[in-house]
């Protein structure tokens, strides 16, 4: 190199085998490498090496603890919400079909299945060729001592309607 010329870390001789990083990679034991701080003997726990301790292994299972408690408090809140109070009372819809009667009426013919002694509510709607609901009507069922019914609504439309269909049921 000439006179005032400094030496530029890439002018270096670093590559693989190169002295200057065998020595950092293989370091003789009991000695410290160039550039690093402490090299680690065969005597050394691998815990010691990545920084796990007793502590640590002992947060890792509070933690995992915690979160399985947590699953199970959810898991028992929606059994409670959505358990056996939450019945169906057997209860089944089936659309037989349609009437348009006219540009402002269409009768929906329906069969509703459900448990004796049970009142049910249904919201009956007509479509247009678009399928936008142009009629809408809520339908009560009183209590009977049969399981099948079949009913038929008259639903009265702004437009025409196109078909006619149960849209739900429920027990009130």
């Amino acid at each position: 190199m000439a006179h005032g010329e400094r030496e530029l870390p890439w002018d270096q001789d670093n590559h693989p085998g190169s002295p200057e990083l065998s020595d950092q990679h293989h370091a003789p034991a009991g000695g410290t490498a160039r550039g690093t701080s402490t090299v680690l003997d065969g005597r050394t726990s691998l815990d010691d090496r990545y920084g796990r301790s007793a502590d640590t292994r002992r947060r890792g299972k509070l933690l995992a603890v915690v979160i399985a408690v947590a699953i199970a408090v959810v898991f028992a809140v929606w059994v409670i919400w959505a358990g056996p109070g939450q019945t169906t009372h057997g209860l089944d819809t089936d659309d037989v079909g349609y009437e348009v009667l006219s540009d402002h009426s269409v009768v929906v013919h329906t069969q509703v299945a459900v448990d004796p002694g049970t009142s049910v509510q249904c919201a009956v709607q007509a479509l247009d060729k678009s399928y936008t609901i142009v009629g809408w009507r809520v339908v009560t069922l009183p209590a009977e001592e049969q399981r099948d019914r079949s009913i038929s609504t008259q639903v009265n439309t702004t437009t025409r309607a196109v078909t006619g269909l149960i849209h739900s049921c429920w027990v009130p």
